[in-house]
C-alpha cells in the first residue's frame, strides 16, 4: 500500500532522497475524495515524472464560514487505493495544525484574476487556494504540478502566481473528465440526490450549447450568455450563480468572443454549487 505521511519534515525527507538520486517529482494537489478526474491528473503525473506526490488536504482557509468545510466528503482509505492503483508514490495528508500552526499569519493574495467568476461570490476563496498551494510548492518542491481544467479560474490563478512569484515549477492543466452522461466529475456530486443528479445535467447541456454557438460563428458574448442562461433556467432545480465569458488568461469579461476565451458557469442544484466550463481559441 502507498505510504502516507502527515508531517512536513517527513514529506521533505522522502522528496529530498528522491532528488538526491536525480529523480523528477510531480505533485497533484487535491482535497481528497478522489474520483476519475483526480485519477487522470495522477496518471499524467506518473507518465511525466519519476515519482509522484498526491496531497490530500481539505484546506480550511479556502472555505467561507457558511460553506461546506465540515461536510466536505472524506475517504482516505479509498484515496489510498486509487493512488496506489494509479502509480503514485506518496500521499501527503497533513492535519490543519500542521499546515497552519498557532500564530500563522502569512497569506498569498492576488488582484485581478480573483475578482470575476467564483471570486464574486467567494471573495476569500482564492486567497486560501493560493496560500495552501504556495505552501505545498515550498514543501514538496515539485518539478511539475497538475491541475484540472474544470477549475479553470483556479488554474489561471495558479499559473499567474507561479509566474509572479518565480516558482521554478511547470504547471500542467488537464482536461475535464465527465460522467458517461456528460456531468463533470466532482467530489461534490455526492451531495446530489437522485432528482438533483438528473437536474445537474443542465450544466453540461448549457456548456455544449454555448460551445456549439461559438464554433458556429457566434461572437457576441451577450448572446451566448443569454442562450446558456435561458437553458439553465428551464431546469426548476437550477439556480444560476454566474454565466460569464472572459479572457482565458486574464479572467476579464469580454464583449466580443475573440482570442483565448473561457466560458464558465456556476449553478446551484438544490443546495449544491457545481461548476463547468469550456475554453476555445477564436
Amino acid at each position: 500500500m502507498i505510504k502516507v505521511v502527515s508531517a512536513v519534515k517527513d514529506v521533505r525527507a522522502v522528496v529530498n532522497e528522491w532528488k538526491s538520486q536525480g529523480l523528477s517529482v510531480g505533485l497533484v494537489p487535491t482535497m481528497g475524495y478522489l474520483h476519475e478526474g483526480h485519477q487522470s491528473l495522477i496518471k499524467r503525473a506518473v507518465a511525466e515524472n519519476d515519482r509522484v506526490v498526491v496531497s490530500v488536504f481539505v484546506n480550511p482557509i479556502q472555505f467561507a464560514p457558511n460553506e461546506d468545510l465540515a461536510t466536505y466528503p472524506r475517504d482516505l482509505e479509498a484515496d489510498k487505493k486509487l493512488c496506489d492503483a494509479t502509480g503514485a508514490n506518496l500521499i501527503f495528508h497533513p492535519e490543519p495544525a500542521e499546515m497552519y500552526p498557532d500564530g500563522f499569519s502569512t497569506h498569498i493574495n492576488m488582484d485581478g484574476l480573483t475578482k470575476e467568476l467564483c471570486g464574486k461570490t467567494r471573495p476569500t476563496h482564492f486567497g486560501g487556494v493560493c496560500t495552501v498551494v504556495g505552501k505545498l510548492f515550498n514543501i514538496v518542491k515539485p518539478d511539475k504540478a497538475y491541475f484540472g481544467q474544470k477549475d479553470a479560474q483556479q488554474l489561471a490563478i495558479i499559473k499567474r502566481m507561479v509566474q509572479d512569484l518565480n516558482f521554478d515549477i511547470e504547471i500542467v492543466g488537464c482536461p475535464i473528465i465527465r460522467e458517461a452522461d456528460g456531468l463533470a466529475k466532482s467530489s461534490r456530486n455526492t451531495y446530489l440526490n437522485t432528482e438533483e443528479r438528473k437536474a445537474a445535467l443542465i450544466l453540461s447541456k448549457a456548456v455544449k450549447l454555448g460551445e456549439d454557438m461559438v464554433k458556429n460563428g457566434e461572437t457576441d458574448s451577450k448572446a451566448v450568455i443569454k442562450a446558456m442562461s435561458d437553458l439553465i433556467c428551464s431546469e426548476p432545480l437550477a439556480k444560476i450563480d454566474y454565466v460569464d465569458v472572459v479572457n482565458a488568461l486574464t479572467i476579464e469579461p469580454v464583449d466580443v468572443i475573440s482570442g483565448e476565451i473561457l466560458v464558465a458557469i456556476a449553478v446551484y442544484i438544490g443546495k449544491t454549487r457545481l461548476i463547468d466550463n469550456f475554453m476555445i481559441s477564436c
